[in-house]
């Protein structure tokens, strides 16, 4: 498909590699490949564009336990991807994309690219940076741009090697930019966006344990028990029926942290002096008695019967709260 120029702001060459694929030359979405690795190679070209790539590395990577000394597939996809984009050689169409042949390989210049790719990188490093200069009104703005930007996994849909690779490298990015925006949250106590990290980060990772850790302890300080409960019980049943593990040691004492000191902070003195008061003992999952719900609605009567008294925010960190809160691990 040969694409007209037209009047457009911006890049001539727009690409989108998170989420869903796209390209978009001269304002014309290119939707139609001639060979079914044309679309592979521009995407893996793009990717490492002005680097010489040898035959044998693209067979590596495209047509992997091929004979890449035959090389009739790569020629074919090499010349379906220059009359798609009319990246000739020597005459570059409207596009401004040269894929060229030289000695052992193919190198790919464009001219006036974006890509969202190439960008959200960009915004991570810069926020990163930013971050660990102690600017943190400048992190802030870069990395939520970033996250803005991320509109899911790379080339979702493509299990190539060097697709998972690349996968697994911008999910590490993207998970690391979203810790930090969420320790800025709790650091403000700004509950709403804490909140919307928290999501964003289990949409990406639905096992990630600091992430659980982070909301238990949010609504420990508002005194919001059942969802500590909530949000401990939803993490130990993913890591136990999608990992087959338990917890981690840090998520387990954090939840014996938060949940006897509210308890305390809202329930009546003990009536007896046998131990912790009942409702103390009811909401401590190893000291219910067999067959009782943690949540009963005996258990929920019972805390429920006084105005309830909250503790003062704590703003520590929950790993050091878990450690002040617990003993064993001082």
């Amino acid at each position: 498909m040969t694409t007209a120029a037209t009047e457009t702001a911006g890049p001539a060459v727009r690409v989108r590699f998170l989420g869903d694929f796209e390209l978009t030359v001269n304002g014309t979405p290119v939707r139609r490949w001639r060979a079914g690795k044309a679309r592979g190679l521009f995407q893996y070209l793009v990717v490492h564009r002005g680097q010489m790539l040898t035959r044998d590395r693209l067979y590596e990577s495209l047509w992997p336990g091929a004979d890449s000394t035959a090389g009739s597939s790569l020629k074919v996809a090499a010349h379906a991807l220059r009359r798609v984009l009319d990246a000739h050689p020597d005459r570059p169409g409207d596009s401004g994309i040269q894929l060229v042949y030289r000695d052992f390989g193919y190198v790919l210049h464009v001219t006036g690219l974006w890509s969202d790719l190439d960008r959200f990188q960009e915004l991570v490093h810069a926020g990163l940076r930013a971050a660990g200069a102690g600017d943190t009104a400048l992190a802030r703005t870069r990395l939520r741009a970033a996250i803005a930007l991320y509109g899911g996994e790379f080339l979702r849909g493509e299990s190539a090697d060097w697709v998972v690779e690349q996968r697994e490298y911008l999910r590490a990015l993207v998970l690391r930019a979203l810790g930090v925006l969420r320790t800025d949250a709790e650091d403000r106590e700004d509950f709403v966006e804490l909140i919307e990290l928290c999501r964003r980060t289990l949409e990406i990772d639905r096992h990630h344990e600091e992430t659980y850790r982070a909301l238990m302890a949010a609504h420990g300080r508002r005194g919001e028990l059942a969802c500590v409960r909530r949000w401990y019980e939803l993490c130990a049943r993913r890591m136990r029926d999608e990992l087959a593990v338990a917890p981690g040691q840090e998520t387990q004492r954090l939840l014996r942290a938060l949940i006897p000191a509210a308890a305390r902070a809202a329930a009546p003195a003990p009536a007896s002096v046998g131990g912790a008061p009942a409702t103390v003992r009811a909401l401590r999952p190893a000291g219910r008695q067999p067959g009782t719900p943690p949540w009963s609605a005996e258990v929920r009567t019972s805390a429920l019967a006084r105005p309830v008294r909250r503790a003062r925010p704590d703003n520590r960190a929950p790993g050091l709260l878990a450690r002040t809160a617990d003993p064993a691990t001082a």
